[in-house]
């Protein structure tokens, strides 16, 4: 059977939520008992977003290919059980870069190179490849239509509607209906005008998922069902959510994949979202809270590590509680004063995610000699594993001026240093160690523990590693080595047996965490800081009564 299609498309404002909209609806079919596959173009002329920075693009996702993808392949990943690769993503610098390969080899045979068809025929290639194996495709189309960058993969979906039908392709629009304080309601015009917009390049949207702050009344829906051409029933109230993870659920309680099976003419079985609602019931039902300091380097720009918030979500929801994340930025620590140590003293556990460039090193090194002599549960991620090396290489085995060869070139104790085989690259597009790799770990290890498995598969993105010259150093002063590839050749995982919990990876376990299936790391972490932070409290509470009860010391006359 030929796969169907269903395009999503945003309007009015970006950030309308189109990448979690193409999730649940995906999450949806798939409760239906249906096989989805999932893609996103951006129309921007990277190649891919791997050299963008966390605060213009937020977090750059991996896939186990090795692709560096947009964010909103995290959110395809966990809403459903889609196989991602380098194929779901794709941009125009990507999309323009194969053309004139094409055209230097000659393969267009002398004719001239040009956006209809040349640019549309290479976006429509892309789309049915994602296509083949599954029920339903869903495409979403990066940026707001009207962007003059986004018309050739408008014009691409288009034509897939004139080449396939009705029956195998669908329009659904994201656009926003604003709530004018000063007026006391709700204003359709927005969302007139953006659809507008779509029927001047030949979209006529079949279903518009409407962003409001509240519900639309029966009026507020004719009314934009009349100016914009659907059926009442296809103008769907999005409202806003305090979890992500709701948003199935609305969409099922509108009936939007009922919409769906009914305009694609597809039969499937009787929706079943009762993991799904089970999730949501423990999201706002928790048994108690854990506070959870995340030191980095990107924390004014909480999209810089969207996959890294998600997976601790999922390791609080685990445990059914509540996570209070506090984003403490690492420059701030520099200064190692009280302030500094009594801020990380509030929290249950610390975390260090990664990250390029020295800026902010000296906090993040003061925040885990903190946690490491304070008995505070402690997971480092990449630039976090590598700078737990270096505070221990610093502070517990005597070399004062350990670095990575990343922050200072002249350091004479290179701890970290760039991978050997990036020697003499300075190319930093697609440079890195990307992708899945496979790690070994040793028995009778936390790591081990933590996973049940003898050996792993992890998604990296990295370009410094651990220097092997120093190992033994540092495992004489107590640092342990649990994970390693399969050669010997790279560190993975490093831990310290002494500790209550402190593990750090070099690899992004965030990448591969789901809200129904938790990564063990981030459900242990999440654990251990919940327990200390009982254990914390509890002392702070003992404390406090001694106090309060101590006998006065009265002085003699």
């Amino acid at each position: 059977m030929s796969a169907k299609y269903i395009f999503v498309t945003g309007g009015v404002v970006s950030s309308l939520g189109k990448g979690l909209a193409a999730a649940s609806i995906g999450c949806l079919l798939e409760s239906r008992g249906l096989k989805v596959n999932l893609m996103k173009f951006d129309p921007y002329l990277n190649v891919d977003p791997g050299t963008m920075s966390p605060f213009q693009h937020g977090e750059v996702f991996v896939t186990d290919d090795g692709a560096e993808t947009d964010l909103d392949l995290g959110h395809y990943e966990r809403f459903t059980h889609a196989k991602l690769s380098r194929d779901n993503n794709w941009t125009t610098g990507r999309i323009y870069e194969q053309i004139i390969a094409k055209e230097r080899r000659g393969d267009y045979l002398g004719k001239t190179v040009q956006v209809i068809p040349h640019v549309t025929n290479e976006i429509k290639a892309a789309m049915k490849k994602v296509a083949q194996d599954v029920d339903v495709a869903i495409v979403e189309i990066g940026g707001t239509v009207g962007d003059i960058e986004s018309l050739p993969f408008m014009e691409a979906i288009r034509q897939m509607r004139q080449e396939l039908g009705r029956e195998r392709t669908l329009f659904m629009h994201v656009t926003l209906v604003p709530f004018i304080a000063a007026a006391q309601e709700l204003k359709t015009k927005p969302t007139q005008h953006s659809v507008k917009e779509l029927l001047s390049i030949g979209i006529q949207p079949d279903i518009l998922l409407c962003r409001t702050d509240r519900f639309l009344s029966k009026e507020i829906k004719s009314k934009i069902a009349l100016f914009c051409n659907v059926e009442e029933e296809a103008v769907i109230t999005a409202k806003d959510v305090a979890s992500i993870y709701e948003v199935p659920v609305v969409f099922s309680h509108e009936g939007v994949d009922t919409l769906v099976l009914r305009y694609l003419h597809i039969e499937a079985k009787e929706r079943d979202l009762k993991s799904w609602e089970e999730l949501v019931h423990r999201v706002y039902n928790p048994k108690a809270e854990v506070t959870i300091g995340i030191v980095g380097k990107y924390v004014e720009y909480e999209d810089s590590y969207k996959s890294l918030k998600e997976a601790l979500v999922h390791g609080a929801l685990a445990h059914n509680l509540k996570l209070n994340l506090n984003w403490i930025e690492a420059e701030g620590l520099e200064a190692g004063d009280q302030a500094s140590q009594e801020q990380l003293a509030d929290y249950d556990g610390i975390l260090v995610p990664g990250g390029f460039g020295k800026r902010g090193i000296e906090g993040m090194l003061i925040a885990i000699r903190y946690a490491r002599e304070n008995n505070v549960p402690y997971f480092g991620i990449c630039l976090g594993m590598q700078t737990a090396c270096i505070e221990f290489a610093r502070n517990v085995c005597g070399l004062a001026d350990a670095n990575s060869s990343e922050f200072d070139p002249a350091t004479p104790h290179r701890v970290i240093y760039k991978l050997r085989e990036l020697r003499g690259v300075e190319e930093l597009g697609g440079t890195m160690r990307l992708g899945a790799w496979t790690c070994k770990i040793e028995p009778g290890t936390l790591a081990h523990k933590i996973y049940g498995q003898d050996e792993i598969s992890e998604r990296h993105r990295h370009r410094y590693e651990f220097n092997r010259e120093y190992e033994e150093t540092l495992t004489a002063g107590g640092l342990r080595i649990s994970g390693s590839t399969p050669d010997g050749t790279y560190v993975e995982i490093v831990e310290l047996p002494d500790h209550p919990h402190f593990i750090g990876c070099q690899f992004h376990p965030e990448f591969k965490s789901k809200p129904l299936e938790p990564h063990p790391l981030f459900k242990t972490f999440v654990g251990a800081a919940y327990e200390h932070g009982l254990k914390r409290r509890a002392e702070k509470a003992a404390a406090e009564i001694e106090m309060f009860h101590r006998p006065e010391k009265v002085g003699r006359r």
